[in-house]
């Protein structure tokens, strides 16, 4: 893909020298034009440019960013072609607002810091999005709009590609019959809805650009995004991450008889408790455990969190929290299949066959406690950090 952009780079800069070489140039910009004169949208896309930075991307000459100029923008237009910087720095040596960059679109972006808007006049296609994009987004402030034209329908009236993927195009040198391939990324809408928002931005609108002219096929979108003010988050993949860990909750229920434990059906005694469901607290986790489990009622508010155990059993890292409660109404009860029996043992006469993370949740609890079990690291929380 850098090959096809070098060769675009290096086709620009011919088309840039071609026209260095000529008397011809294009008239000042009175009426904006995104790519078709006398189609499409016109300035008011881009809103109130006054005071923001903006750049931008692909300016070639720079008639649209002395315009915004004009405006009390303040506009760094970018281009990788030396001969169309050349022309621009010919054309704008000293506009109040403006500065003139030749470089790299990918490396600016990197660099630069952000903006309030990036505008792009036809410029976006000729790079390889999955490379521009993630730079695009991350030099936008929060907040900030990105707006791009991009090929649709060609003048042979070939449609856009469904698939990520450059194609040939022909860019034909002003005044001449001379034609020359080059490669555009020309997209369906939807792909480019696609990598948008996959890349954090959020679509507002896509406008068409077509040719006044008739018998005429070639047609443009104009894309609108915007970056969310806040910073999002995103999974790597869509693949959820293998399971290597598990989280659950060691309820040590201890009163005047002693404490709770259960008997589970593959043989051991264990304290009440189970897995972590997301949006609970570990409180929370313990109170509903201990009224599923043993019928017992507890307020979340009562308990205490001692800490967290951490070891590994196998490929998958265990993590338990023992959960202290002091407080309960109710008479133990058998609740689910797997585990019953339930009743307060002295802590002097606990039963052999502790189910490990038990033993470790009792431990830490109490480390004078006669229990063997395999060694645990145990980090206690502070009274501020309990809940």
């Amino acid at each position: 893909m850098l090959d096809i952009e070098k060769h675009i780079a290096e086709i620009w800069t011919l088309y840039g020298r071609h026209q260095l070489g000529r008397t011809f140039d294009l008239p000042e910009l009175d009426d904006w034009a995104w790519d078709i004169p006398q189609a499409g949208p016109g300035i008011d896309t881009l809103g109130d440019v006054a005071g923001l930075r903006v750049l931008d991307l692909g300016a070639g000459v720079g008639r649209h960013a002395a315009r915004l100029a004009t405006l009390g923008a303040h506009v760094t237009a970018v281009d990788a072609s030396p001969t169309q910087h050349q022309r621009a720095l010919a054309r704008y040596p000293d506009t109040p607002g403006l500065r003139l960059v030749c470089a790299d679109a990918v490396d600016h972006l990197r660099e630069a810091a952000p903006y309030d808007l990036i505008y792009s006049v036809s410029g976006v296609p000729f790079l390889n999005p999955h490379r521009l994009l993630p730079a695009l987004a991350n030099a936008l402030k929060p907040g900030g709009r990105l707006l791009f034209t991009a090929l649709h329908t060609n003048s042979r009236g070939e449609g856009p590609s469904d698939s990520v993927t450059a194609r040939p195009e022909v860019l034909r040198l002003p005044g001449t019959d001379t034609d020359h391939r080059m490669h555009m990324w020309v997209l369906e809408p939807q792909l480019w809805e696609d990598l948008l928002v996959d890349h954090g931005l959020v679509m507002e609108t896509v406008t068409r650009i077509d040719s006044p002219k008739a018998g005429q096929p070639l047609s443009y979108r104009l894309y609108a995004a915007r970056r969310p003010e806040r910073v999002p988050s995103r999974p790597r993949s869509n693949t959820p991450p293998p399971p290597n860990a598990v989280l659950g909750v060691g309820v040590i229920v201890h009163g005047p008889d002693g404490l709770l434990l259960g008997k589970h059906r593959l043989g051991t005694w264990e304290l009440p408790g189970g897995v972590v469901e997301p949006g609970e607290t570990f409180a929370q986790a313990a109170v509903r455990e201990l009224a599923e489990e043993a019928g017992l009622v507890a307020d979340p508010a009562d308990v205490q969190v001692l800490g967290t155990l951490l070891d590994r059993v196998d490929d998958v890292v265990r993590v338990t929290v023992p959960v202290l409660v002091p407080h309960w109404s109710g008479v133990p009860q058998q609740r689910e299949d797997t585990i019953g029996d339930w009743h307060f043992w002295p802590e002097e006469a606990l039963p052999q066959s502790l189910f490990v993370p038990s033993s470790q949740c009792l431990t830490a609890w109490k480390p004078n406690l006669p229990l063997d079990h395999p060694p645990a690291h145990f980090q206690p929380f502070s009274a501020t950090a309990r809940g």
